[in-house]
């Protein structure tokens, strides 16, 4: 079969079904364009969800008559010289262009500053329109309609208009996050406008206006730095998650970015934080040097390659733990609110059934005892002869009245022998005390393992495990910290490791399974932490059945010394399964159920 050479526009339409797989796919690159050209204000108008319409207006740079010849040719683009490792732009392949022209009808109006006219090139199916004059403010005009006209099979694997709309806001929305001072807008035939006003430096205030005011009242500022990388940005506190992933944002050098490694990182910094099932709210920025990430990986500039991941994974790791040490143990507003919620909806309907004569409003079991009784008489009862009382720090002053120094206050009262009330400076605290003790179980076992080996039971029969010369090699050159670990292995001739010792607290378990598990971890990170994170599931579990169980009365001194343990206690706003250990709810939040403000 001879060989031929293809045409310029089905070069252009193969190349099209790489860059541009969807109207976001087209509104991005647009976008790029627009911000490497200098915008502060970007208009996307768009119809049939980008399928029928897509324009793109900017205040940026402009093209003159010749660069818009240039602009729709293939491989020809002002930001890139001739080293493909150094990329500062967004853009930088020439491909965008030509391949939207190839396969829709393309508009291009541009004028440069101190022009005094523009001009307009069209492309229409790839076949090229000679440029003319055009009437046109100072900066770019992209319209592209009809898109995958000229390949209609490729509109078949379109989603609906609602979907394809829905991608384009996403686009704009991390744009937006991206670069704060470029006033955004965003408008559909459904005539709905989403507008991000530009905040300046400010790029919280930016993130509030696309994740909600939520967010700012529950976000941790991160700033970290190693080895030349920098992580900076915003991580939520992990008590204010989500059941979906759609509000975690990642940036390189200012490019939106879907990477694995970065997810990855996310999820092990708030490991034992979060329930299974829910996800962090983050919004993370890198900054590296150009020469050690490759973002040539795939056409569409979405993944990232770094020449050291395990920096990259080390960096954001360590930055969010030691921010959530050291202002993430709260919880987030959002408790609140939902307490509120849970109050609002019988207190506050119409016709409830609540008069002043009435036994009780509607909605509501009778109080608990020790509301209406002295407290020192309902503590009285709760402290019966019969409950064993758990092991708590007997150097933790009971306080009569909340202060300062104690943010989750002074007991009050215990809930169903489960619920610990306290009274703080500004407010009222709720503690799951199960819940809490539960983890400070889990830490004291954490630091024991932390602090000292682990002892090892030795077996019988050491276990054959046949791996690769290079997995073998991996396992071994980390072998002094399986040991600290409990676990001893050895070289057992070139292909082979052998199992002496097994982590005691472990018991009987799958021992070759946890070695090739450690030697598949190491391939893919070159990190040895597979082992440790088994024992601190461990922990857990353990910490789990040796805390305060629900039903449980406690005494007054008692309620209060889990309180300030919590208080010492690093991570003890969440359970080992993420849950919440306590609600705060401000004495405005319960003036405003009275109708006091």
């Amino acid at each position: 079969m001879a060989i031929k050479q293809l045409s310029e526009t089905l070069i252009n339409q193969i190349a099209a079904g790489e860059v541009i797989e969807r109207p976001a796919s087209a509104a991005k690159e647009l976008i790029e364009n627009a911000l490497d050209a200098g915008a502060t204000r970007i208009e996307i108008a768009t119809a049939g969800g980008g399928k029928t319409l897509l324009r793109v207006i900017d205040n940026g740079c402009g093209m003159g008559p010749d660069d818009l010849e240039l602009a729709v040719r293939r491989h020809c683009t002002s930001k890139l010289d001739d080293n493909l490792l150094d990329i500062r732009t967004l853009g930088f392949r020439g491909e965008a262009l030509p391949s939207i022209g190839s396969v829709a009808r393309l508009t291009i109006t541009s004028r440069p500053a101190g022009a005094s006219h523009g001009a307009e090139i069209g492309v229409i199916g790839g076949k090229l329109q000679p440029v003319k004059p055009a009437a046109v403010n100072q900066g770019t005009v992209v319209e592209v309609r009809d898109l995958f006209f000229a390949t209609p099979a490729r509109l078949n694997f379109m989603k609906t208009e609602r979907a394809e709309a829905s991608a384009i806001s996403d686009v704009v929305r991390r744009m937006a996050i991206a670069f704060p001072g470029v006033r955004f807008v965003l408008s559909g035939s459904d005539r709905t406008t989403l507008e991000f006003p530009s905040t300046g430096d400010d790029r919280l205030a930016r993130i509030a206006q696309v994740l909600g005011r939520e967010f700012r009242d529950n976000a941790i500022e991160i700033d970290a730095g190693r080895e030349g990388a920098r992580l900076t940005g915003f991580a939520g506190v992990p008590t204010f998650n989500r059941g979906n992933s759609l509000q975690q944002y990642a940036f390189v050098n200012g490019r939106p970015v879907q990477d694995k490694l970065i997810w990855s990182a996310l999820r092990a910094a708030y490991a034992e934080t979060i329930p299974q099932g829910r996800y962090p709210v983050a919004v993370l920025s890198l900054t590296v040097d150009p020469d050690v990430v490759d973002v040539n990986v795939h056409p569409a500039k979405s993944d990232v390659r770094f020449r050291d991941p395990g920096l990259i994974r080390g960096l954001i790791i360590g930055a969010i733990r030691q921010a959530l040490a050291q202002d993430g143990d709260r919880a987030s507003t959002t408790s609140a609110s939902g307490l509120m919620r849970a109050f609002r909806p019988e207190t506050q309907r119409p016709n409830s059934g609540w008069s002043p004569s009435s036994s009780r409003p509607m909605g509501f079991d009778a109080p608990p005892r020790g509301f209406s009784e002295a407290p020192q008489a309902a503590f009285a009862e709760m402290a019966t002869p019969s409950a064993r009382a758990p092991t708590f720090d007997r150097e933790a002053i009971t306080v009569s009245q909340p202060e300062r120094s104690h943010p989750l206050g002074a007991a009050r009262a215990q809930l169903h022998e489960n619920y610990i009330v306290a009274q703080t400076e500004d407010g009222l605290v709720i503690v799951d005390q199960h819940a809490a003790h539960e983890r400070l179980v889990f830490e004291e076992l954490r630091t024991g393992l932390n602090s000292r080996p682990i002892p090892a039971q030795a077996l019988l029969i050491p276990e054959i495990v046949d791996l690769p010369e290079d997995d073998c090699d991996r396992l071994i050159s980390h072998a002094a910290e399986f040991s600290r670990l409990g676990l001893g292995i050895e070289r057992f001739g070139p292909g082979a490791i052998a199992i002496r010792e097994t982590p005691s607290m472990l018991g009987e378990m799958d021992a070759v399974g946890l070695v090739r598990q450690l030697a598949d971890e190491l391939a893919e990170w070159d990190t040895a932490n597979g082992l440790a994170s088994r024992l601190d599931y461990l922990a857990a579990t353990m910490a789990c059945h040796g805390s305060v169980r629900s039903g449980r009365r406690l005494r007054p001194e008692e309620m209060n010394a889990l309180l300030r343990q919590m208080e010492a206690t690093p991570g003890s706003g969440q359970c080992n399964h993420g849950r919440p250990t306590y609600i705060e709810l401000k004495l405005s939040d319960i003036e405003r159920l009275f109708g006091r403000s």
